[in-house]
């Protein structure tokens, strides 16, 4: 008999039901049969479709066992030696051969699940996607080497991903900001009227009297807060590992000595629990830092310490500054940035963790102290109670935070941002560009000197304000030279002028970016929300900071700017849906109401399929570069110290201040409404096609820059399919399980997943393998953003790891003119075109039109199916025949 194959489906972001993956149609007045599990679980299983038995053999056993796959393979629903015909996806081979047979991969309950209490579990974690994004960036980076161990911190995409590890540690200090200033801030500093008290959740009323009212006691109980977060957040990182500890059952990656084409080859690629370990322990105890040196500074800032006090205080502030100077180096260092299996955390980690301990019960001891030598004792320092009632009283002003709160978090916003154009400046032009956002940092810091009073004033009576602004702007100027200066050419220039490097390799500034003004907006829309809560009706008792409300300011202007962005979408739409219909019409035809409206629907998909292939890169790179402008503005109107309010008279100031108003009231439901986006998510399936794809873009990478960031599910994925493939190959000829070939059939996402495992698959059994990618976003959208894997000097890596000892390629990639995420892919070097629909009106005997399967369908089709049965024809050629008896 001739050799078995198999075809193994890996459906995209949809999460495509096993059923409807496998093709199964329920019989007419039957009940919906129910796939076979024959490996895995119901997280992540391979299924079949339980099938009659083939006449000439004996009844097999279909369902599933403890082992894994089933006894006897699964023979198919239609006829076996008649060539291919409409009963189903395993119906139809090449005569004389057995049908092929069709198993199905389903990955989807990691990221989409089921209607269930996990799926609001899954929700929260929408709302670290400034994380997912940020981590993200490190894979966008150009220049990655295709073996990690020649990678050199001085290189390019070395100092980039230093530069990136370094924003996002900054990101998680974002977070920890936001909930210090919560606790710290408007409940330990601004809340001290009764009735701010008891607006908050549980019995904290004590702080406005006796031993904890005074001094700086109730800033030490406001310190629970950020250190609850930092504890909630590690607890999740923690129980995430399992990802990242998932391996496969046998050997992968190339053989020693093989050099590497492809960073996917590294073997170590999918297996990151030691770096995420040791990672996730520098971010943790730097948020702790940063949540106890923001009362710490304010403290010792307002009441300078002295003799054993100050002993104290400085040898606390030297603890604190140990974690952070390890993890500035560290974050360099291969032993932390390279990915490896179950690895210890080494002497490095414990001695971060001891300092950040240490430290921590430092400035909680100084902060229960009695007050030192102040001349003003800082319980008189705070707001007094009453400025609800007489905003006029001696210390009510507009700024009642904790002294030196809002200047940290002003500076800390103008430093990420300086982070973002040297990290985009070095992807782009390499180490050249560091020197203008350097020299913008040199600037700030002068200008920082020249405020204190450290430097003499360069002008005798200098204008108000004139201080702050004439070096900020400047400074953000400056760094903003980095990012326009030019990048080499590459070495293979793509043919297709869309296919080319995203956003000029600016990639990993603007994902980074996107992900940092989310983290603000998330922050900023927090403490303007609990604020709102704290005060009673028009009594305003507490404050936000004042960078809060131009960061609503900004908001609510970004949002113009993305509408404005949508509407020229719209535009370009518009107009490539009319050359589109243009094409399909026939010059002086008359058209009927079916063929207008028919005319329509095609042009409009294939108008789709061209603005996301050809204009929405160039959009959302137009799109940031006006938002980084923005960003720039508020961050100097932040260094300002001014607040956005209206000017007597002025109609201007009175719209600024009901747009920062409005953007901050948007920003306090933002978090909100992005849970209430992920849930929708992971439980309707129209927002799951449209939005899901985003997020499964992001989780799709291995947590290699942020520990915190949600898990990735090719963690799980990858392996688990490289198992199952190299599983069944590699079963002996005796077994009843065993197949002669497989085709690695991707849709969609699921083509990524599959790129990534058949690079880690040995050479052995990727030459029984033949890929099919539909629905495949390789080049123009992956191609583009993450050129160092799936670039057009990366990508035919992948055609190469495919090619068989004939010099054959086998891979064959199907795409349609009317699928939005569908495009070809020139490294696939045999490319079949999909027509879609299969016709305007109704043909043989049909009665409706034929359906538009855009993004959908492909194995309906039929140049699949033929392209399937002259596959399966190959891949049995090369197996023996057993030897007929004689007589």
């Amino acid at each position: 008999m001739a050799g078995r194959v198999l075809e193994l489906r890996v459906h995209g972001v949809s999460n495509t039901p096993p059923g409807q993956l496998l093709g199964m149609q329920p019989e007419p007045g039957e009940p919906a049969a129910q796939p076979w599990l024959v490996a895995g679980d119901e997280v992540t299983g391979f299924y079949r479709e339980p099938t009659p038995p083939h006449p000439d053999r004996p009844p097999a056993d279909n369902g599933p066992t403890d082992n894994g796959p089933t006894d006897s393979e699964p023979t198919g629903s239609g006829p076996t030696d008649s060539g291919p015909t409409d009963s189903g996806p395993t119906a139809g081979a090449p005569t004389g051969g057995e049908p092929v047979v069709v198993e199905a991969y389903s990955w989807g309950q990691l990221t989409s699940g089921a209607r269930t209490a996990r799926d609001v579990e899954r929700a929260l974690w929408t709302l670290l996607l400034p994380f997912t994004l940020a981590n993200v960036a490190l894979h966008a980076r150009p220049d990655i080497p295709a073996d990690p161990d020649r990678e050199r911190w001085a290189s390019r995409s070395g100092i980039a991903a230093w530069l990136i590890r370094l924003f996002c540690l900054s990101l998680t200090g974002t977070l920890v900001l936001a909930a210090t200033g919560i606790g710290v801030d408007l409940v330990g500093w601004q809340c001290v009227d009764p009735d701010c008290l008891r607006r908050v959740p549980g019995p904290w009323e004590f702080l406005g009297h006796g031993w904890w009212g005074e001094d700086a006691h109730a800033l030490a109980v406001g310190l629970l807060l950020p250190l609850g977060l930092i504890a909630l957040v590690g607890l999740l990182s923690w129980r995430t590992y399992q990802y990242e500890a998932e391996m496969p059952a046998g050997p992968s990656g190339p053989p020693v000595g093989v050099p590497l084409a492809n960073p996917l080859q590294d073997p170590t690629f999918w297996c990151g629990e030691g770096q995420l370990r040791r990672a996730a322990v520098l971010h943790l105890c730097c948020g702790t830092v940063v949540a106890a040196a923001v009362p710490l500074g304010a403290v010792l800032a307002m009441d300078p310490p002295r003799g054993a006090r100050a002993a104290l205080a400085w040898s606390t502030v030297a603890l604190l500054a140990l974690p952070v100077a390890v993890a500035v180096v560290a974050l360099g260092r291969p032993y932390l940035t390279r990915r490896a299996g179950h690895t210890p955390l080494g002497p490095y980690s414990f001695l971060v963790v001891v300092s950040t301990l240490a430290g921590l019960a430092g400035a909680v001891v100084l902060l229960l102290l009695p007050d030192g030598p102040a001349g003003v004792p800082l319980a008189d320092l705070r707001p007094p109670v009453g400025c609800a009632v007489r905003p006029a009283t001696p210390g009510c002003g507009v700024d009642r935070s904790l002294p030196g709160y809002d200047w940290i978090i002003a500076w800390w916003a103008v430093g990420q941002l300086l982070l973002l154009t040297a990290i985009g400046g070095v992807s782009r032009s390499g180490r050249r560009a560091l020197a203008a956002p350097v020299a913008a940092g040199l600037a700030l810091a002068t200008g920082v000197a020249w405020v204190t009073g450290w430097l003499p004033p360069v002008l005798p009576d200098p204008p108000d304000r004139l201080d702050r602004w004439m070096l900020v702007a400047p400074a953000l100027g400056l760094a903003a030279v980095g990012l326009v200066l030019p990048r080499p050419a590459p070495d293979v220039p793509p043919r297709d002028r869309h296919a080319a490097l995203a956003w000029g390799g600016r990639g990993p500034a603007l994902i980074a970016g996107v992900g940092w003004l989310l983290g603000m907006a998330y922050s900023a829309g927090v403490l303007y929300w609990i604020s709102n809560r704290l005060n009673s009706g028009d009594r305003v008792t507490v404050v936000p900071p004042g960078p809060v409300r131009w960061a609503g300011l900004v908001f609510a202007v970004v949002l113009l700017v993305v509408l404005a962005t949508a509407a020229r979408a719209g535009v370009i739409f518009a107009g490539l849906r009319h050359r589109e219909y243009a094409r399909l019409v026939t010059p002086g035809r008359r058209l009927s109401a079916h063929d207008v409206r028919r005319c329509r629907d095609v042009s409009a998909f294939r108008a789709l399929h061209r603005l996301v292939g050809e204009h929405a890169v160039r959009l959302a790179g137009r799109c940031g570069a006006v938002v980084a402008v923005l960003a720039a503005l508020g961050c100097a109107a932040a260094l300002s110290q001014a607040v956005p309010q209206p000017a007597p008279g002025s109609g201007w100031g009175v719209l600024v201040t009901g747009a920062a108003d409005s953007g901050d009231a948007l920003l306090g439901w933002l978090p909100v409404l992005i849970a209430a986006l992920g849930l929708l998510v992971y439980r309707n399936d129209a927002v799951r096609r449209s939005v899901g794809v985003l997020w499964d873009i992001g989780t799709f990478w291995p947590r290699a820059a942020h520990p915190l960031a949600p898990p990735s599910y090719a963690e799980r994925a990858v392996p688990q399919l490289q198992t199952r493939t190299a599983g069944l190959l590699a079963l002996p000829e005796d077994d009843p399980r065993r197949v002669t070939g497989i085709i690695l059939s991707g849709h969609s996402q699921g083509t990524v997943i599959c790129a990534a495992m058949i690079f880690q698959l040995p050479a052995r059994w990727r030459r029984r393998v033949w890929f099919f990618s539909y629905g495949c976003q390789l080049a123009r959208l992956y191609g583009r953003v993450f050129p160092a894997y799936f670039g057009p000097e990366r990508l035919p890596a992948l055609a190469d790891a495919l090619t068989d000892r004939s010099g054959r390629a086998c891979w064959t990639n199907f795409w349609r003119d009317t699928d939005p995420l569908g495009w070809p892919v020139s490294a696939a070097r045999r490319e079949l075109a999909v027509q879609d629909p299969e016709g305007l009106h109704p043909t043989g005997g049909e009665i409706t039109d034929p359906p538009i399967r855009n993004h959908g369908g492909y194995p309906e089709s039929p140049e699949f199916r033929a392209e399937r049965d002259r596959v399966a024809g190959l891949l049995r050629q090369g197996v023996r025949l057993p030897r007929q008896g004689v007589g």
